[in-house]
């Protein structure tokens, strides 16, 4: 059983997802005290490193949201 449901969050993790559902889905999940999420954030996220996406609007969980917390730690004044 245990590996069907690894199977479908690692599946859920990879699936690129539009950006107010990647947003959505990011401030649920992410712990208290770090930081959240904006669609302006995305944005300027998605600006600073156009390489992360290889079809424009599309966001994966697993791909970008490690780098969006670093992104977001290292930028505070955003």
């Amino acid at each position: 059983m245990r590996n069907k449901k690894d199977k479908e969050q690692k599946e859920q993790n990879e699936a690129p997802v539009t950006l107010p559902v990647f947003l959505e889905s990011y401030n649920k999940n992410i712990p208290a005290g770090f930081p959240r999420a904006s669609v302006a954030i995305l944005k300027k996220f998605q600006d600073a490193h156009p390489t992360l996406f290889k079809h424009k609007d599309a966001w994966s969980v697993d791909r970008h949201r490690k780098r969006l917390v670093d992104w977001l730690s290292s930028n505070s004044d955003i």
